[in-house]
């Protein structure tokens, strides 16, 4: 995957480069990111770019609190968008909580998701390398299985190990996906 923080702007891009690695669990929040974080708002946080759907910002904002391992504030944004988008931020940090059967409730109301085909993709090719048996089925899925994946993050947050470094691998992937498809969705057509 080719993701380039650069294209989200002179606000957004240090944030993303400047965050600690993906974690599976809560982590520990990134206080240095706090400011700049709370800073952020649909209207200032795309300098040059016109927002043309201001759930999508706020849920690129959501997912930048959850990437600096904020979850309360990460949290907050995403229940106030009720789309199928501020579901998938929602379970995902339900998930790193960890509350697992609450992300699962959250990732049912996300349904069939646009990210979900390229992170199947994505999820397969990685799984490739894997020495994990129980990740072998990324890499036969006919489509993305949020359920069987928030199972798979819970036993690797249990073992850690290679479980856990692989499945933080497709977290930051599915963060990265879902962070780009908002960010293009807020900012259609600029």
């Amino acid at each position: 995957m080719n993701f380039d923080p650069d294209k989200y702007g002179e606000l957004i891009a240090p944030l993303i480069c400047e965050a600690p690695g993906m974690e599976l669990g809560p982590g520990r929040p990134n206080q240095n990111a706090r400011e700049a974080l709370s800073s952020l708002d649909p209207d200032t946080a795309f300098p040059g770019q016109k927002v043309v759907d201001s759930d999508m910002a706020n849920a690129c904002i959501s997912g930048l609190w959850l990437l600096h391992n904020h979850l309360d504030p990460s949290h907050s944004i995403s229940q106030g968008i009720h789309t199928s988008t501020g579901s998938f931020w929602h379970g995902i940090m339900h998930r790193r909580e960890p509350d697992f059967g609450n992300a699962k409730y959250w990732f049912r109301r996300v349904g069939d998701h646009p990210v979900f085909e390229p992170l199947r993709l994505e999820s397969a090719e990685l799984a490739k390398n894997a020495q994990h048996i129980e990740v072998n089925y990324l890499s036969t899925l006919v489509s993305w299985d949020p359920f069987r994946f928030v199972d798979l993050c819970q036993q690797g947050l249990r073992e850690n190990g290679d479980l856990g470094e692989i499945c933080r691998k497709i977290t930051r992937c599915e963060w990265q996906l879902l962070f780009d498809f908002c960010y293009n969705c807020a900012v259609a057509g600029q």
